[in-house]
């Protein structure tokens, strides 16, 4: 590879390449090319006639980016448009089909000509060192490199510490060849008196000016030939500086001006870059070390304790420790930096929980940085100080929120004390322009202040001794807000999670501080008993247990509001009662709540509460005493002047007649909701499910078991895809284990079922629903069994049930338990199986959950028949499994025992009684061709009519 001193050029065509100044000039002329296409003529040129393999020159030109070869093509294609290379005459870069890129021009060399220094001025100020390495900030600085081609004076505007003044100074050592070397970095941060702007500018100059005014001196200067000044720190002397700058533009035409500032200049024909956060790992789970690393924010990180501390290699357990850190300091690069500075001290974990301190505030990094970039401290004192007295209390005022906040949320809690709420929202806009709140939120508009920023302002409120009275307000607003949510009725579901959800985190502040030390618990449990429908709406039912317990131990046993105990109770029923196996300590707070609900005579949560105690004994088995509060509902729901209320009593009425093995019944009242349906749609009540969803899956389960198999099928298929956009975590769970997974293995459709099973897994993982998760490892597991591998599927579906503990008799889990007996005799373990299915059938009749009584007797009847003594008792299961079908109308298991009886009057020659049953039980049926047990019957029937 030649070898090239400090100011040797490359000369190709037309064309002279400076590779040290990274300048290439046609014809004289600067031409202007990307910064990657510019690197890729650099490296081939420098290897002229080799070619060069793809591989390298991507490993050479992205040395710490993962980029594919379309990559390489883009820039290539770049730089042979730029070269004016059409591949007809002129061809400087060719690609070699198979092998890589090769430089074929002929070369000359070539000294550039020297830039003049101008005899009157003393040497110019230089540029500052250029960090040795810019880590996520390549295509910024290549953006904005080429746009002071197009531009004459641009402005990169962001927050403190952001990294605007290291992008500034990258950029102008990158064009310093470009105006001949007359870059001039002028730091305004020093300044206090804004008069001596112009004299600043010209000591950064290298001019000596006498005069009282200096700019004529400077424009005769900046007239002279191309240059380029960069302002930075520009925000406090903007009033002065914007029309100085506007005049130096206007009057020198090779001027460029490259700025840096928290908010813009507003000034005629400024340019805005505005500069963004490095971007940060998310917030999952199973971010591995590789992942974390691909990100900009994380590389800093890494790179600056390696700096400090010498090598570092970030481990698996550390990655999302990293993740979080990067996250919490919102990308931003001092804070990064700063916060990499402690590792070696405090080790990754310790510099993480570090972070919730103001101590992390006072971390100081490179000794040789400016004093405002010294600190976060420093640095957001330096934006602080020069706020105004409203725009400095508004912004202390918005550090009780957490997280974003809506405007309206802004104007009501920071409104106040001589400021206004139109002066609130000004306020806000002018702290936006400033880069110290952010807008937040793509749909609607929101804010919020960086964590560092609200760390700060936080503190300057709590030096002010202003806390308390801004969280009363935040705690009130929210009180309020939250109110008036129950009774939105008319959004639908999807969207009043997101208005309401986006609440969440303030909801938790509001909360911690109205029940800490300096708190007021009387409004904590106001907005408790308001902030229930969140948490149920969101399945937060284990957040909404210990909330409400917070509140009803701040309440106390004796006095207070009856009104609020009877919603703090009901909601602590319900949590109890869907959260994670507690339903047993739900019963008594509920019967609670129904008698202060009877004593206030309050028809809502007399509903609520019988509704929550029918539930609780569906869960707790009791199928009688639960079809006794259904028609305890029904009748208190008939005098409701609310229509809904009638339908939800035949809706609960249709659930308990279902796991009765009334079929019949239960599908007459369940078609009476079906039909009215959308009134369910605007329920106002809190319901732990959506009423309409839920609903619908069971009646699929109803017409499945009545023999209505294609009917079931298409409604499950449209329940899923309704309870996806619903968006709600509990009622997709009930979706896709209540029907869709159940109705699947039914129908023998095993992929189906397998789809729907790891579907419902990874759903429970990612909300954190602990009961259908155990459920679905166990129908997982069922499934695999099924599909022939008994040997793997029943150890495991026996564990999965084992560690369900006492919820293995909830009703959802009583086909799996069939399922597991069943399994046993596939294994040639008939009596383990015999045994089991003996002691389900006793505890269902004991309960009366008879929805199932069918299908048990028909794999009890089929353990028997692989014993040989069992064969006449088999016989007589069969035909009782088909006799409480028939009287069930449950005609799906009518037929499953009907294939079993007639296969074991075929296997004793008993040809026309096996013909006989079959074509008596699938006469009826019109639907379900495709399902497993159709077809098997159809079969049977083809061979026996044969």
């Amino acid at each position: 590879m030649p070898e090239h001193n400090e100011d040797s050029a490359i000369s190709f065509g037309p064309f002279r390449l400076f590779p040290k100044s990274r300048l290439l000039e046609k014809e004289g002329s600067p031409l202007h090319v990307g910064g990657r296409a510019l690197d890729i003529l650099i490296f081939l040129a420098g290897r002229p006639g080799e070619v060069v393999d793809k591989r390298e020159l991507v490993k050479r030109i992205w040395a710490d980016v993962n980029v594919d070869e379309g990559s390489l093509r883009f820039h290539v294609a770049a730089l042979r448009k730029a070269l004016g290379d059409t591949g007809k005459s002129a061809r400087y870069v060719v690609n070699v089909p198979g092998r890589g890129y090769s430089f074929v021009a002929s070369l000359a060399q070539a000294a550039p000509p020297v830039a003049p220094v101008p005899l009157d001025i003393v040497p110019p100020r230089s540029l500052p060192v250029q960090l040795a390495k810019m880590v996520g900030r390549e295509e910024v600085i290549e953006k904005i490199s080429n746009g002071l081609s197009l531009y004459r004076f641009m402005t990169v505007v962001g927050p403190g510490g952001i990294g605007k003044t290291a992008v500034a100074v990258t950029v102008g050592h990158r064009r310093s060849q470009d105006f001949g070397g007359r870059v001039f970095f002028v730091d305004f941060g020093p300044l206090r008196d804004a008069s001596h702007i112009a004299t600043t500018i010209a000591s950064a100059l290298g001019l000596t000016i006498s005069a009282e005014d200096p700019t004529p001196a400077l424009l005769t200067f900046l007239k002279a030939g191309p240059a380029l000044l960069i302002f930075d720190s520009c925000e406090h002397v903007l009033d002065n500086l914007a029309p100085l700058v506007e005049r130096i533009v206007r009057e020198a035409p090779q001027l460029r001006v490259l700025a840096t500032s928290r908010e813009s200049f507003r000034s005629e024909g400024e340019r805005i870059f505005r500069l963004f956060p490095l971007d940060c790992p998310p917030e999952r789970e199973d971010l591995g070390v590789d992942e974390v690393l691909t990100y900009p924010a994380a590389q800093l990180f890494i790179e600056r304790i390696a700096q400090s501390s010498g090598p570092f290699q970030l481990s698996a357990e550390e990655a999302p420790l990293v993740a979080s850190i990067c996250r919490r300091l919102d990308g931003i690069a001092l804070a990064i930096e700063l916060a990499a500075g402690r590792v070696n001290a405090y080790g990754i974990a310790g510099t993480a929980s570090l972070l919730d301190s103001r101590f992390s505030l006072q971390w100081r990094g490179r000794r040789t940085a400016v004093p405002r970039h010294q600190t976060l401290a420093a640095a957001l004192d330096w934006s602080y100080d020069l706020l105004p007295a409203a725009e400095s209390a508004t912004l202390r005022r918005l550090s009780v929120f957490a997280g974003p906040f809506a405007p309206e949320a802004a104007a009501t809690v920071a409104a106040g004390d001589g400021v206004s709420a139109s002066e609130t929202l000004e306020a806000i806009d002018s702290l936006v322009t400033k880069s110290l709140i952010s807008p937040s939120g793509s749909r609607t508009l929101r804010y919020r202040l960086l964590d560092t920023t609200r760390t700060y302002a936080h503190g300057k409120l709590n030096e002010l001794g202003e806390t308390r009275q801004f969280a009363r307000r935040h705690a009130e607003h929210f009180r309020d807000f939250f109110e008036r949510a129950e009774a939105d009725t008319s959004t639908p579901l999807p969207e009043w999670l997101h208005v309401y959800g986006a609440e969440l985190d303030n909801v938790r502040s509001a909360l911690d501080w109205a029940f800490g030390p300096d708190g007021d618990p009387a409004l904590g449990i106001a907005l408790t008993a308001a902030t229930v429908t969140l948490w149920v709406r969101l399945s937060l039912f284990a957040e909404c247990r210990e909330r409400c317990r917070t509140a009803l131990a701040a309440l106390g046993d004796s006095g207070g509001d009856d009104r609020v105990r009877m919603q703090l109770l009901s909601a602590l029923g319900w949590s109890l009662m869907y959260g994670e196996g507690r339903a047993r300590e739900a019963r008594p707070i509920l019967e609670t709540t129904l008698e202060i609900a009877d004593r206030l005579d309050d028809k809502d949560f007399r509903l609520r509460a019988l509704w929550g105690l029918c539930i609780d004994q569906f869960n707790n088995g009791q199928f009688g005493k639960a079809r006794a509060l259904a028609d305890r509902f029904a009748n208190a729901a008939a005098n409701s002047p609310d229509k809904s209320d009638v339908l939800l009593g035949d809706r609960l009425m249709a659930v308990a007649l279902h796991y009765l093995g009334d079929q019949n019944d239960a599908r007459l009242c369940i078609d009476r909701v079906n039909a009215s349906l959308h009134v369910l749609a605007e329920k106002p009540k809190i319901f732990p499910l959506d009423l309409r969803i839920s609903t619908q899956y069971f009646r699929a389960r109803i017409l499945w078991l009545q023999g209505l198999a294609d009917q079931a099928q298409a409604l499950a298929a449209r329940t899923i895809e309704e309870g996806l956009a619903n968006g709600h975590a509990l009622t997709f769970c009930s979706v896709l284990g209540q029907a869709a997974c159940p109705i699947a293995f039914w129908a023998g459709d095993f992929a189906a079922a397998e789809r729907h099973g790891a579907e419902l897994l990874e759903h429970t993982e990612r909300h954190a629903i602990r009961l259908w998760g155990l459920w679905a490892r166990a129908f997982n597991a069922a499934v695999v069994a099924k599909r022939g591998d008994v040997a793997t599927g029943l150890p495991l579906l026996r564990e999965e049930l084992n560690r369900a503990g006492d919820a293995r008799f909830l009703p959802r889990f009583l086909p799996l338990l069939g399922e597991l007996a069943a399994c046993f005799g596939e294994a040639d373990q008939t009596d383990r199986g015999l045994e089991m299915i003996e002691d389900i059938l006793a505890r269902c009749n004991d309960r009366q959950e008879r929805w199932y009584l069918p299908e048990l007797t028909r794999i009890k009847a089929e353990l028997m028949l692989k014993q040989t003594k069992g064969l006449p008792a088999a016989e007589a299961a069969f035909r009782e499994a088909m006799d409480i079908a028939t009287h069930q109308g449950a005609r799906s298991w009518e037929l499953r025992c009907a294939i079993g009886l007639a296969r074991f009057r075929l296997g004793q020659g008993r040809d026309a009684e096996a013909l006989e049953v079959l074509e008596t039980v699938c006469r009826p049926l019109t639907e379900g061709s495709r399902t497993a047990d159709m077809r098997e019957a159809r079969g049977l029937i083809a061979q026996l009519r044969n």
